[in-house]
């Protein structure tokens, strides 16, 4: 064999990211914009501070279940791709591919799209040049805004950091997610201290068990007393805006052959970081109460007089610092919301690309997305991704498509933690270092209370959860189609 015969070496994976980075890009990719604003959502839907608290209260310890559930499958599987593997070995390929052909399409990249343009909209407070009013030009109906641009720019710098290596990605990750702790944490306790308002006190305590639904419609308000099936009813539907907050907490699993002794880190930092956000959502919502009422008027002249419900945009995190600080706080909070979003981006746009390298590893994707670049990093699909989440930008849908996936994304959760079971049928003597934490009581009380979830949500939110469905399904022809392509 001569020199010029000589193959090229083959990049692999390097695991560089160990218990403190995979804790941070848990909670970094759980913590966006979520928390400063879907409790105006939350609290018109149930209308008390008692189910505020509660609707998150929920929300964390599923997400919980969940996270100590996975650590069995991360512990088995500790590849790149996590979640994908995971159905794939449970069920079949198709399963798989379904899930990858969600995340790619909506899941990931939509989200990467929407805190990409949450995180310009709040540079935009600073900066108003780079505004969603700031037109630059339009065709027919179609209007790109600097915003979008200024977005596309954070996604695509995001992503050639990201292509240098994972050690790149992992300092910003740490950075920014320790940034935005220390900014919440502070948020919290200026609520908890200087915060305290006695009418907002009163108020949520007159009101501590008056549940209730406020509609709006052609501008007229209109409050359903919530009890029985109606109160369950309410619950589940407010749980949408807290779960979709808190999502993306798999996100370490998809790093699985970055991460160092990872049949430990992976559901060690799960738990962590978990836990942390949870308690993190929890506090923020009771420094909420003690500045706001949960109860308010749309058509309020105040901060006070309008509440947590009607908090101006929903921005709830901002009215409360406005509340004690005044106006000037908003440049602040603005601040902290742009470290966050920054931060939350770098962790799924560093982790997602994963996803598509084992789709492609598998023949399920752009065979080139199964390339790793010198850098040891799978630089094509970061490509890849950029690209598309750089489209649903300009498009604008992004807010829509991600309504309609809260479902979706339910759905292949329950089919996860539901694999463990079948996986524990499937493969009895598979090495697993982790098992689920209370198998198999908590993992089928996680189902249970998702599908009834997911069956709220096809009664009382059909016009978000059937086009969700709609999308996976999309998928099936696609899978035949590539794997015709294939033969």
């Amino acid at each position: 064999m001569t020199p010029h015969d000589t193959p090229a070496p083959e990049h692999t994976f390097r695991r560089e990211l160990g218990v403190l980075s995979s804790t941070m890009i848990v909670v970094g990719s759980m913590v966006g914009s979520g928390i400063f604003i879907v409790s105006a959502d939350i609290a018109r839907t149930v209308g008390s501070p008692t189910l505020l608290i509660g609707v998150w209260l929920a929300t964390g310890l599923l997400t919980l279940i969940a996270a100590l559930s996975y650590g069995e499958l991360a512990g088995m599987m500790p590849e790149a791709g996590g979640q994908y593997v995971y159905l794939r070995e449970a069920y079949s390929p198709l399963w798989g591919f379904l899930y990858g052909w969600t995340f790619f399409l909506v899941i990931q990249t939509g989200t990467i799209a929407a805190v990409a343009v949450a995180f310009a909209k709040f540079t935009a407070v600073l900066f108003p040049s780079v505004g969603t009013g700031n037109v630059l030009f339009t065709i027919g109906a179609f209007k790109v805004s600097a915003a979008q641009i200024f977005a596309i720019a954070s996604i695509v710098g995001l992503t050639l950091l990201n292509a240098q290596g994972v050690r790149g990605g992992k300092m910003v990750q740490d950075v920014f997610t320790l940034a935005k702790i220390l900014g919440l944490a502070g948020l919290i306790l200026t609520g908890l201290t200087l915060g305290v308002n006695d009418e907002a006190l009163v108020s949520n305590l007159s009101n501590l068990w008056k549940h209730s639904w406020t509609h709006i419609q052609n501008g007229t308000v209109a409050l359903q007393p919530l009890s029985g099936s109606w109160l369950l009813a309410a619950f589940g539907v407010a749980m949408v805006g807290s779960i979709f907050s808190s999502d993306a907490w798999n996100n370490i699993t998809f790093a699985g052959a970055e991460v160092v002794n990872p049949k430990r880190t992976i559901p060690l930092s799960l738990f962590l970081g978990t836990c942390l956000v949870t308690v993190i959502y929890i506090l923020a919502n009771l420094a909420y109460l003690v500045v706001l009422p949960v109860v308010g008027d749309p058509n309020g002249a105040t901060i006070f007089q309008r509440g947590i419900q009607f908090a101006t945009e929903d921005r709830v995190g901002t009215a409360v610092a406005s509340a004690v600080f005044g106006p000037g706080a908003a440049v602040g909070m603005a601040v902290l919301i742009m470290i966050s979003t920054f931060g939350c981006n770098n962790g799924l746009i560093l982790s997602g690309a994963r996803v598509l390298y084992a789709m492609g590893k598998d023949g399920l994707f752009f065979k080139r997305a199964a390339s790793i670049n010198k850098n040891g990093v799978p630089g094509y699909a970061l490509f890849i991704q950029a690209v598309w989440a750089s489209l649903l930008c300009l498009s604008g849908s992004y807010g829509d498509l991600l309504d309609y996936v809260v479902f979706a994304i339910l759905i292949f959760y329950i089919l996860t933690i539901a694999g463990i079971f079948v996986l524990r049928a499937k493969r009895p003597n598979a090495e697993r270092p982790y098992k689920a934490f209370g198998y198999p009581v908590l993992p089928a009380l996680y189902i249970i209370l998702a599908l009834a979830i997911c069956v709220n949500l096809l009664i009382f939110k059909p016009t978000f959860t059937y086009p969700g469905l709609f999308i996976v399904l999309s998928g099936i022809p696609v899978y035949f189609l590539w794997k015709r392509k294939l033969s």
